[in-house]
Order: structure tokens, then C-alpha cells, then sequence
């Protein structure tokens, strides 16, 4: 089968954790020998910075890392995008897409007639819906949504009608325990800083505890302003900067834990949905920790994936504990290990990802059939 993937980047995941689900998913694709081409936009932001900040190393340690995933890119003409549609069987457009382009190959649904599919993976539709409402999506076969709670603010806005939920999930071919690794520190947090969603969270669910408990932790991630750098500083966190994909194995291996903190939009309007470094620390084989958040799916076993405080004290006592009984740790790294082997790897989401497609061609037939079956069907609700 062909299959288009449009996303905000392949080369970059500088600030974009969503390309290291994308390219497990371009991966596990290929690797069950399914046609796969990559489109990003020329310029885009996220492979701007990227080169800004690390040069083009940064590309080179992406090619080296993923030598069978390539990328293609687009500009203004959408015309010239024509020599990929024509004969592709799969058309998923990610939510960084720019709204003009995703409504264009809307339109060209019609004349090739292929399944087409919109990937979101960000809280835009709760914390910021105006820009979400500008994607039209009356052509489109469905939504894939990487929460249930998303899901749901689809149908609520009535932005399309049919949808399936679809999680992240780790690409167990780049994240997976690193034995034997001498431990450098305790504490390690892989995740940018960004734009004030989970400040506070930071510093009562990992600053503090690290602070009182006189912790060797490091941070690793962009977008990190002054006064976060200073927070570091006097808690004697050192600062990493950028990490690669390619590295944060590696990384997880030298230190002793980590903790997830969600932003703030995934605990008060976008419960159930992890994103993607829960689903990374515990194919890495790292102990995790968690500030509270609502598995609602039943994604993971709390208590045995890993741990939840449910306040920067409880935090700091179970952080204490994970560090101090090697068998606490040890069954944290086997259970959380074996539950992404047994249901969240980027392989178990490509079978659904054709699961979907099959289920769209079956019940709905192909191209303009597609379309004048969905509205028929909405019409009559």
C-alpha cells in the first residue's frame, strides 16, 4: 500500500516530541512493507531552529540514526505535490499542517481518491480552538486522535463526525534499556520548558523534591527562559540543552529515575492522554514517577508502571524510596518494560492504523463514494 505522511517535521523534533511518534510510525510502516513518503514544509519551524541552535550536526545524527527514513519537501505549489497523490492509498495529514494545504488535498480527494486521514496530537483543540476550527475537514474519511478526551472535543465541535482514538506510542526500535551503563546522576527530565503550561508543576513535582533530597539531576530540552535556567541553578540542577532522539536512551541509562510531569491541559481538560515521554522512559527501562494524572483508558497499571504522587511531599518520599530499594526500581523497569512491549509500541499502532483504513474502504468504498456516504450518513443522524 502507498501511504502519504504530511508532518511539521521528519528531519527536526527540536520542540517537536511529536516527530519521535512520527517516525516510529514511518518505521513500523516500512518495516511491514507498506510505500511510505514523508512531506514537510520548506522552512518550517521546528527544523529552523533546530539548524539555528546545533548546525547541521543535528540533521547528520538524525540520518545516521534513521539511515531508511527519508523526507521530501513541499513549497507554496501544492500542484507540484501531484507526483505523490496520483497513486497513494493512505493520505495522513498531521495537525502542524498548515490549514490551506490540508484543505487542498481535501479537495484532491475527489480525483484520486484515497483515504484521507487528520492526525492530532496536541491540546490546540481545548487551549486554543479558533486555530483548529480554521482546518476544513468535510472531505476528510475521519480524525485520529491521541486521546479519547480529544476525541470527544472533535465530535463536541462538530469538526468531523467520525473519528477513532489513537495514541502515541514508543519506537522500541530507538527507545530500549541500555545495560551495564555506569550511573552519572539520580534524576533525569528529558522535556521543554515552553510557554508557562506546567511551571509551577515543575517546581513542586520535580524542583523541589530534587532540592530537599540534595539530588545529582540533569535537564535536557529547548525553550528554556532565564528565569527557568536560574530555578535550576539554585536547586543545583545542571541544564542540557537540546537531546536528540537518538541519545535519550542512552541518557536514561546513566541515571537512576525520572519523572513525568504533564502540562497543565492534559490533567484539567484533556485527561487520559500521556503523551509521548511516559510511553519512552518505559521502553527505555527507567524507573518513572509521575505528578498526578488520569489514566482513564487504562493505558498503563499505576503502582506498577510506575508510581503517582499526588503532592510534591508524597513526591519527594516515593522519589526517596525508588532510590533507596533496588527491588522497588527493578520491578518498576520489568512491569513498565513489558506492558509497552505487550500493547504500546509504534508497531502495534500501525496495525491499527491500517485497521482504520480497512474499515473505511470497507464500509464506505473509495474517493468521492467515501464522502457521499459520510454525508448521507450524517444527514439521517
Amino acid at each position: 500500500m502507498k501511504i502519504l505522511l504530511f508532518y511539521h517535521s521528519l528531519l527536526s523534533d527540536w520542540n517537536h516530541g511529536n516527530a519521535h511518534f512520527l517516525r516510529g510510525i514511518y518505521h513500523a510502516l516500512q518495516m511491514v512493507g507498506h510505500d511510505v513518503s514523508v512531506l514537510e514544509q520548506e522552512g518550517n519551524w521546528s527544523l529552523t531552529n533546530l539548524m539555528k541552535d546545533n548546525g547541521t550536526a543535528a540533521v547528520r545524527d538524525f540520518r545516521n540514526s534513521f539511515p531508511n527514513l527519508r523526507t521530501n519537501f513541499y513549497g507554496s505549489n501544492f500542484e507540484e505535490l501531484d507526483q505523490y497523490l496520483k497513486d497513494a492509498d493512505l493520505v495522513m495529514v498531521h495537525e502542524w499542517t498548515d490549514p490551506s494545504l490540508a484543505e487542498w488535498l481535501g479537495e484532491q480527494k475527489q480525483k484520486y481518491r484515497y483515504v484521507l486521514l487528520f492526525h492530532d496530537t496536541h491540546h490546540r483543540a481545548v487551549s486554543d480552538p479558533a486555530s483548529m476550527a480554521q482546518f476544513k475537514l468535510s472531505q476528510y474519511d475521519g480524525v485520529l486522535a491521541f486521546g479519547e478526551s480529544l476525541r470527544q472535543v472533535y465530535l463536541k465541535n462538530n469538526w468531523h463526525h467520525t473519528s477513532w482514538t489513537w495514541h502515541e506510542a514508543a519506537d522500541t526500535s530507538h527507545y530500549f534499556p541500555i545495560l551495564n551503563r555506569e550511573k552519572t546522576g539520580d534524576v533525569v527530565w528529558i522535556g521543554n520548558w515552553g510557554d508557562d503550561e506546567r511551571t509551577e508543576e515543575l517546581e513542586e513535582y520535580l524542583i523541589a523534591p530534587i532540592r530537599k533530597l540534595k539530588l545529582k539531576a540533569t535537564f535536557y530540552g529547548v525553550r528554556y527562559p532565564d528565569k527557568a535556567k536560574k530555578l535550576l541553578k539554585d536547586a543545583g540542577i545542571s541544564y542540557g540543552g537540546y537531546l536528540s532522539t537518538s541519545k535519550v536512551s542512552e541518557t536514561f541509562a546513566r541515571y537512576r529515575a525520572t519523572i513525568h510531569v504533564p502540562r497543565r491541559f492534559y490533567t484539567q481538560y484533556l485527561p487520559g492522554i500521556p503523551t509521548i515521554r511516559p510511553f519512552e522512559a518505559l521502553a527505555s527501562g527507567i524507573p518513572l514517577l509521575c505528578a498526578p494524572w488520569d489514566d482513564s483508558e487504562n493505558l498503563f497499571t499505576p503502582g506498577k508502571d510506575y508510581l503517582v504522587a499526588n503532592s510534591g511531599d508524597e513526591m519527594t518520599q516515593l522519589l526517596d524510596d525508588v532510590l533507596n530499594e533496588k527491588g522497588l526500581a527493578e520491578q518498576l523497569i520489568q512491569h513498565g518494560r513489558q506492558t509497552i512491549l505487550a500493547k504500546h509500541t509504534c508497531f502495534h499502532r500501525a496495525e491499527e492504523l491500517i485497521a482504520v483504513y480497512e474499515e473505511v474502504r470497507s464500509t464506505y468504498g473509495a474517493g468521492r463514494e467515501i464522502s457521499d456516504a459520510y454525508k448521507s450518513e450524517n444527514e439521517n443522524k
